[in-house]
């Protein structure tokens, strides 16, 4: 669902996927390059991305992925399920403690 997300902006790189990942976590969130790389080959082989070779800004030549019309359908659905998920959850654990 996060690959998913974060090419909801736009095509992006695997980098620059790893990098928006990590930066939207505040650093919580680390992917790995070698989960990510076999995570976008199947989300491609299902059809919810398409990818194309591209320069990136600093001239390197780079495979730039981006969501199908199937692809944000299946954000929608995945979205859907995960706000599902966590009101199951925090009906069972509670809220989150207050800080300060």
């Amino acid at each position: 669902m996060l690959i998913l997300q974060t090419l909801q902006w736009g095509a992006q790189h695997g980098y620059g996927i790893v990098q928006a990942i990590r930066a939207g976590s505040s650093d919580v969130l680390r992917i790995e390059t070698g989960s990510l790389y076999p995570a976008l080959h199947r989300l491609e082989k299902k059809g919810w991305l398409k990818s194309e070779w591209a320069q990136t800004e600093s001239k390197q030549r780079a495979k730039y992925y981006r969501l199908t019309p199937a692809g944000k359908k299946q954000l929608t659905s995945e979205q859907e399920r995960w706000w599902q998920m966590m009101k199951a959850i925090t009906a069972i654990v509670g809220p989150a403690p207050r800080e300060g």
